[in-house]
């Protein structure tokens, strides 16, 4: 291996890292909130990249439909739910998760055909994706907010699969690209990174910095975190923790949609590729100890780095090297977590 291919390969690793990075974040940003370990992120991911590339063949995306679906049902959540005693008004509830997918379609029965450009159809997109992941929270996770997490794993398993058989459904089996934000390429040395490939980057670094501030310096952000660590103390002094929930799923929902649109100019997407891009999120995200965004970052360029040297010294084996990285870390913590009780 001589300095050429040691850079390409690290500059491979890097941008790999940089969409796990996402990922990590938005996974970690959920975890910290309401326990949950938002396993089907990476099929919000998927739908952000089939909805853009949908929306830039000029066509309507079947995620549109989904969306509706989705509102429907966490209306109905949320009605059962405020008469078993939940707090909610139905006003309230009705726009959120009735008016807002009817603008949202109408807007894009419109626009649709019109080739907004790019950025138009990457607001769109993300309008018609993002909401989901509240919707899911309400239909799904906020009946089960006091379970263990072991049950919130279980039902994020379920979803997973739930949301994989509905993207064959509305998007078909067949993979898609879309043009990109940014054309050409920009020489570094040796190396060529893609235009795309910095955005990827950029958009990473931003969001691990906004999310550090926001959830270590800002009141609002430390009350959502409040919520994970005691709901009812939460509760006690007045922080509302089904709003905190749908919050952390809306700012993930907006991740994973804004992922997906970074990420289909480089890769055909297929309705299943979410599940391993989100699996080494997850990985970045365990790694990275699922409480600390900046740690989140550096495990998912790591992983990125493992993966691109991996492929080149054994393809075939790259995903099981990647995947097996995370067992030392959890033997690491295990025996560390031990040695401390003890010491008590």
């Amino acid at each position: 291996m001589d300095g050429t291919i040691l850079l390409i390969l690290a500059q491979d690793g890097v941008i790999n890292g940089a969409v796990y990075a996402l990922l990590a974040l938005s996974l970690v940003l959920v975890f910290t909130v309401t326990r949950v370990i938002f396993i089907p992120q990476g099929e919000l991911v998927a739908f952000g990249a089939l909805t853009y590339a949908a929306l830039d063949a000029g066509q309507v995306p079947g995620s549109l439909w989904l969306l509706c679906g989705l509102g429907v049902a966490a209306f109905l959540a949320g009605v059962w739910q405020i008469r078993q005693g939940g707090q909610g008004s139905l006003w309230r509830l009705g726009l959120e998760t009735l008016l807002l997918p009817a603008g949202v379609t109408a807007m894009t029965l419109v626009v649709a055909k019109l080739h907004p450009g790019v950025v138009g159809e990457a607001v769109l997109a993300t309008l018609i994706v993002a909401p989901m992941a509240p919707y899911i929270y309400r239909v799904a996770f906020q009946p089960l907010a006091e379970a263990s997490i072991l049950v919130l794993l279980i039902a994020a398993v379920g979803v997973h699969l739930a949301m994989v058989g509905l993207g064959l459904v509305f998007f078909g089996p067949e993979g898609y690209r879309a043009n990109g934000f940014a054309e050409g390429a920009v020489s570094l040395g040796e190396l060529t990174v893609p235009g795309q490939a910095l955005w990827i980057i950029g958009m990473a670094a931003v969001l691990m910095a906004a999310l550090f501030g926001f959830f270590g310096f800002s009141l609002m952000g430390r009350a959502l975190r409040a919520t994970a660590v005691n709901r009812l103390g939460a509760r006690l002094v007045g922080i509302a923790t089904a709003q905190s929930g749908l919050v952390a799923f809306s700012l993930a929902g907006g991740i994973g949609a804004l992922s997906g649109i970074l990420i289909v100019p480089m890769t055909t997407i297929y309705f299943d590729s979410g599940f391993l891009i989100g699996l080494k999120g997850f990985t970045a995200a365990i790694i990275g100890g699922m409480a600390s965004y900046p740690g989140a970052v550096l495990a998912a360029v790591g992983v990125g780095l493992v993966e691109s040297f991996a492929s080149f010294w054994a393809s075939a084996f790259k995903e099981v090297i990647v995947f097996t990285a995370i067992i030392p870390v959890l033997l690491i913590r295990a025996l560390a977590g031990r040695q401390g009780e003890e010491e008590e």
